[in-house]
């Protein structure tokens, strides 16, 4: 069985779908700590031609909270929503799925949402749905017991728990954990990295690697799911 674990990322880029897309069962690890100035909770779209960051306002963010305990500012919530999807919908009227893809944003970013775990992982289960993903989801908190263990010894755990005899991580990963580690407790170690998918966007100089929300507004379901193979592993 192949397994993959990323924490919870509000409307990643592409190559997290990749990852997805290439394993059995994705664990959303949302027991570890809240890194800052991630992905956690922002992604950048496109607003008049140029890269822009976007990002959901949180009560206290801290490196010492972790991820499923991380709340979203209540009271600066709503207007920064308000905005947000003004900022999405005034930028990408003109896309060829727009309608397709504003209403999975419009979905995600209800009214009031707590917690940033949640708020992400309901933006990746989202797109994952309308892509079609036969990936089976489950969160850290919910069912592994092994807080108390860290980094490789963590993960391989959670493998051990799942059956799993392959274990995906994406590139970065490489500077973190050892093949031989992991083939030490019977598991094959991959890490997969993502090529440049270049689309049709307004203007004719490419922005790359931007939210799926981009990618979904200028490319049909079909040609998202072909470019999910687009994707090197090492």
């Amino acid at each position: 069985m192949k397994l993959g674990i990323m924490q919870p990322y509000l409307f990643p880029y592409l190559g997290y779908f990749q990852l997805i897309a290439a394993v059995d069962k994705y664990v959303f690890y949302d027991d570890v700590t809240f890194i800052k100035q991630g992905w956690i909770n922002r992604n950048a779209v496109l607003v008049a031609g140029k890269r822009h960051m976007f990002t959901v306002p949180l009560e206290d963010a801290s490196s010492f909270t972790l991820i499923r305990d991380t709340l979203v500012d209540e009271h600066q919530y709503p207007q920064w929503r308000r905005k947000f999807l003004k900022t999405v919908a005034q930028n990408y009227k003109g896309a060829p799925c727009f309608e397709a893809a504003y209403a999975i944003v419009e979905g995600v970013l209800g009214p009031s949402e707590p917690g940033i775990s949640r708020l992400a992982t309901a933006s990746v289960l989202a797109v994952a749905a309308y892509l079609q993903l036969p990936t089976t989801f489950v969160r850290s908190s919910a069912i592994y017991g092994n807080a108390e263990l860290k980094g490789a010894d963590r993960l391989l755990d959670i493998c051990r728990q799942e059956k799993a005899d392959t274990y995906y991580n994406a590139k970065g990963g490489r500077e973190l954990y050892s093949k031989e580690a992991f083939a030490q407790r019977g598991v094959e170690l991959r890490f997969l990295e993502a090529k440049e998918v270049r689309y049709a966007q307004f203007q004719e100089e490419f922005v790359p690697w931007l939210s799926i929300i981009d990618v979904m507004m200028f490319n049909s379901k079909e040609t998202i799911q072909g470019f999910l193979k687009e994707y090197v592993v090492a």
